[in-house]
């Protein structure tokens, strides 16, 4: 994570703060750019804390004070889109909802493009440019990504699959030898039948890669992972951003196959693309 975006720091370290310095971060969160324009004695008072807890706070973000912490708070603003905290509430009308799910999605994804380590693509692409053979697999909400993987790898020639089957995935993962790569989605990287095919595919010589939390237990278990760490409530809501960062992160990669196998590849994809031309009507003229 770079220095400079203070407020994914702050995000990712919410849940070890004690609970002065979280009411302190919460009003950061919920609105940094009115935090910048604000005192130390008008943010502690809005997150009912005394001033030397504001100070601790700061100084526990690695800023030498409140004006050096106001400072990186306006860069980590400029650096990009923020990712500020603004959960669905149950009064919210459809103009609330939908500005929050799609602004939401936005920060993620400029988030993403913003954290992702070039080498950790650039490794993904190898393992999956010199595979026998590659499965998707995911589970609930994050098997429309599998399945999108699918019909854009099936076009390298490569036997290709995606499952949301737990007994079939267990059976494949079984079955893999050495050549073989298995993605395994998930956005909490929590699942236990995941994990455990995981495992499963590691220890049958496969080459398992982790589209998933770092840190998770499924990412403790994989060969390589990309690392997908947003902040989403996944008790309650079904997940929104992280889908769409994981089909994100499916377009970058087959991408990255796509050019790692040359200019000689691209009429085998355009063949593809003309054969589905008589199934459209002509695009309507004027």
């Amino acid at each position: 994570m770079a220095m400079h975006d203070l407020i994914a720091r702050i995000r990712s370290r919410v849940d070890d703060l004690n609970r002065s310095e979280r009411k302190v971060a919460d009003v950061i969160l919920q609105d940094p750019n009115a935090a910048i324009g604000m005192s130390i004695a008008t943010l502690a008072q809005a997150a009912t804390v005394s001033e030397p807890t504001v100070n601790r706070f700061c100084r526990n973000f690695e800023t030498k004070g409140y004006p050096d912490f106001k400072i990186q708070l306006a860069q980590s603003l400029a650096g990009g889109t923020p990712y500020v905290s603004r959960s669905v509430e149950s009064d919210d009308d459809a103009a609330a909802y939908t500005d929050k799910i799609i602004g939401a999605t936005i920060a993620a994804l400029d988030e993403i493009r913003r954290g992702v380590d070039p080498k950790r693509i650039e490794r993904v692409v190898d393992h999956l440019s010199q595979a026998r053979q590659i499965h998707f697999f995911a589970l609930g909400a994050s098997a429309p990504a599998a399945f999108d993987a699918q019909n854009k790898f099936f076009r390298f020639n490569l036997p290709v699959g995606a499952y949301n089957d737990v007994l079939m995935q267990r059976m494949i993962a079984a079955a893999s030898h050495t050549g073989d790569v298995i993605v395994v989605i998930s956005y909490t990287g929590r699942t236990r039948d995941l994990v455990e095919v995981a495992q499963v595919a590691r220890e049958s010589g496969a080459l398992v890669i982790g589209i998933t939390r770092d840190g998770s237990p499924l990412a403790s278990v994989c060969t390589d992972i990309l690392p997908v760490d947003l902040p989403e409530d996944t008790e309650v809501y079904m997940p929104m951003s992280s889908r769409m960062i994981h089909m994100a992160l499916i377009d970058v990669l087959a991408t990255g196959v796509t050019l790692r196998r040359g200019e000689s590849f691209l009429p085998h994809l355009r063949t593809i693309k003309e054969s589905l031309r008589p199934t459209k009507f002509p695009p309507k003229e004027g």
